[in-house]
């Protein structure tokens, strides 16, 4: 059996109360909540949280929703995998037990359903323990600068300031979006070590600042209509 996790704590400082803030007509957890139901592949959406606003909005939306979870575990310094570590402990401890854990992160309105079917589906096929979402840098990282406070440039990586950008192995990143695992892969705790699933660099954005915020609901509005 398959379960959501979708972590969401109620400090978030850059962008205030971010997790519930009206994005293009309804909170944004709504639009993790909403693609872990349409993939049709959980058996539970499930919200883990330290804060009872995000908690009662979550219920509404029809995610189930874990105990408030402990301050200790929603600071601004702790990490997920021991958050996802303590809701499968939490629900462990209730006598339930999922084959496959999905951390679905919840600020990602541009997330399909299908990117987390199909990611499930290559994850097992290929007999993997994790699954993670990955988009291709669209500019080579092996020719990167450093710039210093006098403004001077130098390279990273010297021995490539002549090669040409398509001579260069592809290098991919963390599209942040999901991460899939099974329960007893995410009690070991490191994930980053299972098979890749690439998604488009159109449909993934850190929102972080009010500048992405603004640019996610100008892609999001562009890609619903």
């Amino acid at each position: 059996m398959n379960i959501a996790i979708i972590p969401a704590r109620g400090g978030s400082k850059r962008i205030l109360r971010k997790n519930i803030r009206d994005f293009c007509g309804r909170p944004m957890i709504g639009y993790a909540i909403e693609a872990a139901k349409k993939s049709g592949v959980f058996q539970k959406v499930m919200v883990t949280t330290d804060d009872q606003e995000i908690f009662d909005i979550s219920q509404s939306l029809g995610a189930q929703v874990l105990p408030l979870r402990p301050k200790g575990l929603s600071d601004d310094y702790t990490p997920l995998v021991p958050v996802i570590q303590h809701a499968i402990s939490s629900l462990g401890e209730a006598g339930a037990y999922y084959n496959n854990v999905c951390c679905i992160y919840p600020c990602v309105p541009l997330l399909a359903s299908e990117d987390l079917s199909s990611s499930l589906k290559l994850m097992t096929d290929l007999g993997a323990e994790s699954c993670i979402p990955v988009c291709e840098f669209t500019s080579a990282p092996q020719r990167a600068f450093r710039v210093n406070d006098e403004a001077k440039i130098s390279w990273v990586n010297p021995k490539h300031r002549l090669t040409r950008t398509q001579d260069l192995e592809k290098r991919f990143y963390d599209a942040g979006a999901f991460a899939w695992a099974t329960g007893d892969k995410w009690m070991v705790g490191d994930i980053v070590d299972g098979v890749a699933y690439i998604m488009p660099s159109g449909r993934v954005i850190d929102i972080d600042t009010s500048e992405d915020w603004n640019r996610a609901e100008v892609l999001y509005r562009m890609l619903k209509s």
